[in-house]
């Protein structure tokens, strides 16, 4: 089934695979504790990218990517309940790992947004809306950052999302 979020662009880098357009794989972090989201890109060199105009920090903004070794794996469905990718980014060292460390004193979530851009179009992300995914569980040392992260816990959301009051809506106070 096709994905509708992904841009015709990218639907024809994975389709015909050309081998002047490569697709780079970006992730973006966020917690209430970083002055700044961490932002790596799967690749050698730093990408500076425009962000989307509905991201929830710097929207629309050009922002840099930094060169980091990372990988995700999709979840084995059929041994969890809950759908979680497992994100490793490798040779952290003093980058990353003090904004982990400060996130976890916190009972926060730490946020993850991927978004993939194309080599040749770095004036937005290539999936409208990306994909923001909760990071459940995370360990770190020197060497590697190995995350799970999920939709979160959906049975505990609130439905409806909006309250109906008698304030906003009067017509249901008779």
């Amino acid at each position: 089934m096709p994905d509708p979020s992904l841009q015709q662009a990218l639907k024809e880098a994975y389709a015909s695979a050309p081998s002047n357009v490569v697709i780079l794989h970006t992730l973006e972090f966020r917690h209430p504790t970083f002055t700044t989201p961490i932002r790596v890109v799967r690749d050698k060199k730093d990408l500076t990218a425009t962000l989307e105009a509905t991201a929830p920090v710097d929207p629309g903004a050009q922002v840099t990517f930094v060169a980091f070794a990372f990988d995700f794996a999709l979840p084995d469905l059929d041994k969890t309940a809950l759908p979680e990718i497992e994100i490793t980014i490798d040779n952290v060292g003093g980058d990353i790992l003090p904004y982990i460390d400060q996130a976890a004193q916190t009972s926060d979530y730490i946020e993850v947004t991927y978004r993939p851009y194309l080599s040749t179009d770095l004036s937005g992300p290539q999936m409208v809306p990306p994909l923001t995914l909760i990071i459940s569980d995370i360990t770190a040392d020197v060497f590697r950052i190995t995350a799970k992260a999920g939709f979160g816990n959906l049975a505990a959301k609130k439905f409806p999302f909006e309250t109906y009051t008698s304030d906003r809506f009067p017509g249901l106070a008779a």
